[in-house]
């Protein structure tokens, strides 16, 4: 079992190695500025092999380093050096599905007879799995696909070019592990779960935080706990905190736990200025494991989404965030859009800074173990220059403003300053 529980004082800085320094060289390079700013845990956005349909997310090697950030052997230089300077390393790991372009998949698209047909799902009438949600319908109409090889369908969760795993079939798992003990060997200390929720579909169901889904992630954690302990897992569920603790089972399935819950009510409680907000937000929260923690942050790779807030609390944050018009939402431009705000703290904060500062003193004075978007400590905005975007999410996944941050390094009055001394109060 774990011999000690590091994740629970983890202090955790999310980047891309591209937007951030250019390739792994470059971060390794940089990591004076993660012990300048008090973060002791780097979470690494998808590094592998892809055609970067879905910013990485859509893999098309598990054991590789996408050619432009570098090499393996660059990968555990940085990882070495990284902890020579006390910083850990947490790398995404996409369970839910890989790309299209994926060995397993091109084999699996191209007769209904091979060895890897049964890692992905399919149908001949995309009929099934009814009532799981598309997470992206103003990019494909369903989740089914058409795959015109075999004359049938495979199903996809979020882009069509990411098919979904069959996690029925124990040889995923098989797979799976291998690949983390290969990142384990390589040297990081923990793995960050995406779309954990979605792994086991199920007809009839939703086909989101099922039984089945939770025996899969015990199993993760048991081979964890018996082959390297002290290894974490950081896992995205979006969800109320009810279902979200469930994540934790008895301190046998994930050691952090993402709490979007807790992000939206910090800007709540910034809008409204009145702290008691996300404090009592926090006290209501379930108990959970002793060898657990949530997961605390403000901004993500993500959108910012209001599904645990009330109507009123939708509104009001909306209202301050588009004063002219609340009812109307401009997709595709300005990161505002129906399901939520692709938008940096900078940017909602635009007309008022000292909010940005108070949001700061929120989040890092609730307990967890804290999480920092690359940039937000710096006031980063938006990347408005990218144009529209099918996807608003890319406007809060900038290139790192350099010239930005070594001004502010450079200002003992600067927001990164401000932030930095917040991090080392946490230590006390």
């Amino acid at each position: 079992m774990e011999t000690n529980w590091w994740w629970k004082n983890a202090k955790i800085y999310e980047l891309y190695i591209d937007k951030f320094a250019g390739d792994l060289k470059g971060i390794t390079e940089r990591l004076p500025y993660f012990n300048a700013l008090g973060i002791n845990c780097l979470h690494i956005l998808p590094h592998y092999k892809s055609p970067m349909i879905d910013d990485g997310y859509d893999v098309s090697n598990y054991r590789s380093v996408r050619p432009e950030l570098g090499t393996l052997d660059d990968f555990r230089e940085f990882v070495v050096r990284a902890k020579e300077k006390n910083v850990r390393v947490i790398t995404d790991l996409v369970l839910n599905h890989s790309s299209e372009s994926h060995p397993w998949f091109v084999e699996a698209r191209s007769s209904k007879t091979n060895d890897k047909r049964d890692y992905f799902l399919w149908s001949e009438t995309g009929t099934e799995y009814a009532e799981a949600r598309n997470v992206f319908p103003h990019l494909k109409p369903r989740n089914w696909v058409w795959n015109e090889a075999t004359h049938d369908y495979y199903f996809a969760t979020f882009y069509a070019e990411q098919p979904d795993f069959n996690w029925t079939n124990p040889r995923v798992l098989e797979e799976i592990l291998a690949i983390m003990d290969f990142w384990i060997e390589m040297g990081v200390d923990g793995f960050r779960l995406d779309a954990a929720p979605y792994l086991v579909k199920k007809e009839g169901t939703l086909c989101r935080n099922l039984p089945e889904t939770h025996e899969i992630l015990k199993k993760i954690r048991a081979h964890l706990n018996e082959k390297a302990p002290h290894v974490a897992l950081l896992t995205e569920v979006h969800d109320t905190p009810k279902n979200v603790r469930e994540y934790f089972g008895n301190g046998d399935e994930c050691h952090l736990m993402y709490h979007f819950g807790m992000a939206e009510k910090f800007f709540l409680a910034a809008i409204k200025n009145d702290p008691s907000i996300a404090a009592r937000a926090m006290e209501a929260n379930p108990s959970i494991p002793e060898n657990c923690s949530w997961a605390l942050f403000t901004r993500n790779h993500d959108q910012l989404s209001f599904v645990t807030l009330s109507p009123d609390e939708q509104k009001e944050i909306l209202e301050y965030v588009n004063p002219v018009d609340q009812d109307v939402f401009l997709e595709g431009t300005s990161g505002i859009t129906s399901t939520g705000l692709s938008m940096r703290t900078a940017e909602i904060f635009k007309n008022d800074p000292e909010k940005i500062r108070n949001i700061f003193r929120i989040f890092l004075g609730t307990p967890g173990a804290p999480i920092i978007y690359y940039g937000e400590e710096i006031g980063m905005r938006n990347d408005e220059a990218i144009g529209k975007q099918a996807d608003t999410r890319r406007y809060v996944r900038g290139q790192f403003d350099w010239t930005l941050a070594e001004k502010e390094m450079g200002d003992p009055n600067s927001l990164f300053s401000f932030v930095a001394g917040l991090l080392r109060a946490r230590n006390t």
